[in-house]
Parts: C-alpha cells; structure tokens; sequence
C-alpha cells in the first residue's frame, strides 16, 4: 500500500432518497444515449413517410431524417456531482441534464432528493435539488423520446396517419 492510497478520500454511496450537506463541486461530463423503444420509432417513422411520399408528388421538401438517427436515440449530459455532510463524508450522486452554471456554488447548503439507477453499479441519480442557500428549486431536464423524435416529425406522423385513414374510408365505401 503506498502513500497515495492512504491519503485518498473515500466516496460514499448514500442509500437514503434524501441527501442534506454542502456542494463540493460537479466532476467531469460525459454523454450517455437514452435507449427508445423500437417499435414506437418504426410506426412514427412509418406513418411520417406517407405524410413524406405525398409532400413528393405535390413537390415540397420536408425535413427527413433517417431510421437509423431516430433509432439511435437521445443523448443526455452526465455530470457525477460530490456532497459533503456535516461529518465531512464526501457523497457522489449523477446528475443527467443540465443545471444553470450560477445555480450552485461550492459551499452552499442543499437538499438533494435522488433514486436508484438500474444498474447498481452506478451513484443515485438526483431527480430535484434545493439550494438551501437560495432557496431555490432545481430540476435537471433531460431529452425525452418524444423531443429526439421532434415536433415536425410527429406532425407528418400524424397527418400520415390522417391521409391514411381517409384513403381507407373513402375505400371503404
């Protein structure tokens, strides 16, 4: 055992939903991909190339994006965050999203309310923060499925399936 190992500061692993101390600092961000259900992207994208085909014919250009982007899905930003209690134990918790940068200062009191991950090999995730010293709720937001598919291709999904079930009932008829 050498000199380093002796000196290093222990992380802990809260297992309350519930951490009170003061913000030690946020630690290096990386991106992770949020997995969407592909099925879902599939009939969206499905019913968008009906909506897509006729923008053809009429000679429009709407936007397009192809399968492959929109199965791969959303990435968010994470960011290990460090707490330290009033004992001086030090917490580490991540959070996924994004927080203004004046938000939180190192040494302000704060009330993180967080929760489990799926994988137990990683920190609690922080779902809200109170700074205590401001008085000031925070709330990470991260990209959903429904953002990463976009409000334009929703849209031509919607009038895809429109223009669809009136080809049927006219059909039908």
């Amino acid at each position: 055992m050498d000199d380093l190992d002796l000196h290093r500061e222990q992380i802990l692993r809260h297992v309350g939903p519930i951490i009170t101390g003061r913000f030690a600092g946020f630690l290096t961000s990386y991106t992770r991909e949020v997995r969407i259900g592909q099925p879902l992207v599939m009939a969206v994208f499905l019913a968008s190339s009906v909506f897509h085909m006729l923008g053809a014919a009429l000679r429009m250009k709407p936007s397009r994006r192809s399968f492959k982007e929109l199965k791969k899905g959303p990435e968010f930003l994470v960011t290990p965050v460090r707490l330290r209690d009033d004992l001086g134990q030090t917490y580490e918790v991540e959070m996924h999203g994004q927080l203004p940068q004046s938000a939180l200062r190192r040494g302000d009191l704060v009330q993180v309310t967080t929760t489990p991950q799926k994988d137990p090999a990683l920190p609690v995730r922080l779902v809200r923060v109170v700074n205590l010293t401001t008085m000031q709720p925070l709330t990470p937001r991260i990209p959903t499925m429904w953002s990463h598919l976009g409000p334009a291709l929703l849209l031509q999904a919607v009038l895809g399936i429109v223009v669809v079930a009136a080809i049927m009932a006219f059909w039908m008829r």
